[in-house]
Formats: structure tokens, C-alpha cells, sequence
């Protein structure tokens, strides 16, 4: 397969999972084609101009924002069609009035998801809307694979198999970011914000065992969740990320969500956003407007705030430290595996039925809020013991596309 046919069978696994892109993700895609398939932007523009794709705001799944399957209303007629949604849509609408105007977990106002939840009404109701929709994103069969594929990866960008260079060699290299070396990975899903302290509330409200007051000291230090108050996250703050988390808690967290956290591996490829060799997930230069670093801000921001990177990712680098998987080993790169590299003698199963026995440093990525930019950049390795907790530590959790790891929470495990 030439270079060239490797970016359209790219862009063509792009479509199945994103068909409308947002001009932010264009550029992405330019980039990647030019730094890592060697195309120009010329060629690259008129592979994307025939793809099918839609540049535009990305659009809501709606079938997604009322809980409803396109399965179910697929033969019904209009007027069902119009009453089931009718029905949905009140009863999430009164809902969100009774909620008192709290944030949501996904960073929405109230406000704004009772505006989503008209729109999805709207467009759902009316037959011409919803059969124009539909066709938007594609095709009917097509639109149900998507909805099957995407199902539980809401926030989460697909990160496709492939090699990508990791490490640093410039100047402002460390020592055990040497050697640069290949690495291969299989696909795989990452969040694309931080967790949240919404998110880890609804966490801590199903698993007390992991609260402030109940978790065992040998899983935390005592700056654990050191902010909250009776449970609950300081106020206003549901959409900012969760920090003063230890290791234990963040692998806790991803298990109950049937996740895991990722491997030093993914998060550097993600980081990257499809770009080679250079210093930040947008390029070798940072600033202000792209990152919260360096105190720019003074302390945690809401997630999101800054650009994504080519792969929609945000604060990939700033704001909060990042656990990962692996232990920590200053000179794994010399001899690091080629294909799904995760240091440490645990394997995947392991790690996640077993963590709990845990006592080596883990890895930390991204950099934070309070560091300067040489220690932001996209290949800067950290580590700290496992129940170590600070207000610059959070993270984030990734899912693999075909061998999901369904390990359960561990009965009674504290």
C-alpha cells in the first residue's frame, strides 16, 4: 500500500466513526498527512474533498441526547415516531428544571442541555429534519453501525492501530526520554477530557469505599481529595478536573467505568495528535492560549478550555498530571518492546485484577498547571508512588476497540 493509500484508508476509518468534522479537525488531518504519510497539502485537501466528509460543526448524536435506538422507531410511523420522541423529550426537559441549575457532568449548563434536547426534538419530529439528519451522517446502515461501534465511547476519540515515533532527542531532552524508538499499538479509545469532578462524585456516590472518609490510608496520602466537603467537590466546580486523586482511586475509577488507564505508550501517541517529532500537541511552540501552564492561570481550569489536538484531544498537556499504567523505569526506552509496550513485570490482567497489591512509582504525563513549558512538552516522563496525592495530579481512561477489559470492581476489595 502506497503512502497515499494509507491516509485515504485513514480518513475512510475517520468517516465510519466521525463522518462531520469540525475545521479544527481538518487541520488535524492535514497535519497528519503531511508529517506522517509524506503528502502534500494539496494532495491531501483533494483526498479530503473527496472523502465524503462534512467540514462543520460537529453534530450531536440525537438518537444519543433522548435515549432512543434508531432500531426502535425504524418502521414505526411519523406519528409514533413523533410521540415517542415527544414523550422522551418532556421527561428529560422536566428533569433538567428540577435539577436546581447544577452543572452536569458534561460541562453543560442546564440550560444548554434543555436547548440540545429541543433540537433533538425538533429535528426528530419533523419527517423531512430527520430523514435530512440522517442522511447526514450517512446512510441508514451506516448510521446504525456507527451508533453500535460508538456505543459507551461518548467523549472518547478513536485512536487507529499503526507506529508512531516516541521519545524525544532535542535539546531540551531528558534522559529517560532517550532513545527515540518505534512503537506499534493496536486501536484504541481515549477520553478526550480529564476526568471530572463530577464524574469521579457519581464514582465515590456508588463506591463509599473510596471516599475521603472511608478509604484505607495505604491506598492515599492524607492530601487525598484534600478540597471536598462531605463528599462533594468544591462548588461551581463539577466541569474542572479531578485532582488529589491517587493511582489507586484513578484505576478504581476506570475499572468501575469498564475501562482502564492508559499505558505511557497511548498516552504519548494520543498526546501527539498525529503530529512527528514535534515538542506539543500543536506544535515545537506553546503560549498561553494553548495550554494552562506555568501559573498562567493560577490554578485548575475547566476542561476543554484550550484547543484540541489533532485527534480532539484537550489538555493533553497543562493543567493536570496524568497517571498512566506502567511502573516507572528511567531507562525503559533502551529496550522497550515494539508492539503495546507497558513497562513493569504486570501484564494488562494483571495490573487490573491485582492493583490494589501495587507498591512501585507510576508513570505521571501532560505536566500541569503550576510547571513551565519544558516540562509540558508531549514526551516529559514524571513518576510518583502510587497513593500519592497532590492538587496537580488527575487523569484520564482509554478503552481498547476489540479486547475490552471487563475485569469487575473487586468485591469488597478495601
Amino acid at each position: 500500500m502506497s503512502i497515499r493509500d494509507e491516509f485515504i484508508s485513514f480518513v475512510d476509518d475517520f468517516r465510519v466513526v466521525s463522518p462531520i468534522i469540525s475545521e479544527e479537525q481538518r487541520k488535524g488531518l492535514l497535519r497528519r498527512a503531511v508529517h506522517q504519510h509524506g503528502l502534500t497539502v494539496e494532495d491531501a485537501n483533494r483526498i479530503l474533498e473527496l472523502s465524503g466528509l462534512v467540514i462543520g460543526e460537529l453534530q450531536e448524536n440525537y438518537f444519543e441526547v433522548l435515549g432512543i435506538l434508531y432500531e426502535d422507531i425504524e418502521s414505526k410511523t411519523n406519528s409514533e415516531i413523533a410521540d415517542r420522541v415527544a414523550s422522551t423529550h418532556m421527561k428529560l426537559y422536566r428533569e433538567s428544571l428540577n435539577s436546581g441549575g447544577r452543572p452536569r457532568p458534561d460541562g453543560r449548563s442546564e440550560e444548554q442541555w434543555r436547548r440540545l434536547l429541543n433540537q433533538a426534538r425538533d429535528t426528530l419530529t419533523d419527517p423531512q429534519k430527520r430523514h435530512e439528519y440522517i442522511t447526514t451522517i450517512q446512510e441508514k446502515d451506516t448510521f446504525i453501525a456507527i451508533a453500535s461501534r460508538t456505543t459507551g465511547h461518548k467523549n472518547m476519540s478513536l485512536i487507529h492501530e499503526g507506529e508512531f515515533e516516541m521519545g524525544s532527542d532535542d535539546n531540551n531532552a531528558f534522559d529517560d526520554e532517550q532513545p527515540i524508538h518505534t512503537v506499534f499499538l493496536d486501536d484504541f479509545f481515549i477520553d478526550q477530557y480529564p476526568v471530572t469532578n463530577g464524574q469521579f462524585k457519581e464514582f465515590l456516590d456508588a463506591n463509599p469505599q473510596w471516599s475521603r472518609r472511608e478509604i484505607p490510608k495505604k491506598y492515599c496520602d492524607i492530601d487525598y481529595l484534600k478540597h471536598w466537603r462531605q463528599n462533594n467537590f468544591p462548588s461551581g466546580e463539577a466541569n474542572y478536573p479531578v485532582v488529589n486523586v491517587s493511582w489507586y482511586a484513578a484505576m478504581a475509577y476506570a475499572q468501575w467505568q469498564g475501562k482502564r488507564l492508559p499505558t505511557e505508550a497511548e498516552w504519548e501517541k494520543a498526546a501527539r495528535g498525529g503530529l512527528i517529532n514535534t515538542q506539543y500537541p500543536h506544535g515545537n511552540s506553546l503560549d498561553s492560549t494553548e495550554a494552562n501552564y506555568d501559573w498562567n492561570e493560577g490554578s485548575t481550569t475547566p476542561v476543554g478550555k484550550y484547543p484540541a489536538n489533532g485527534y480532539q484531544l484537550y489538555d493533553m498537556c497543562g493543567n493536570v498530571w496524568e497517571w498512566c499504567l506502567d511502573r516507572y523505569e528511567k531507562h525503559y526506552y533502551r529496550n522497550s518492546p515494539y508492539r503495546n509496550p507497558i513497562a513493569g513485570d504486570d501484564t494488562f490482567d494483571r495490573l487490573n485484577n491485582n492493583f490494589l497489591d501495587i507498591k512501585s512509582n507510576r508513570v505521571l504525563r501532560g505536566g500541569s498547571w503550576r510547571i513551565p513549558a519544558l516540562l509540558v512538552r508531549t514526551a516529559k516522563r514524571n513518576a510518583e508512588s502510587p497513593w500519592f496525592s497532590l492538587n496537580v495530579i488527575g487523569f484520564r481512561c482509554v478503552d481498547q476497540v476489540l479486547q475490552r477489559d471487563k475485569s469487575p470492581l473487586p468485591p469488597s476489595v478495601l
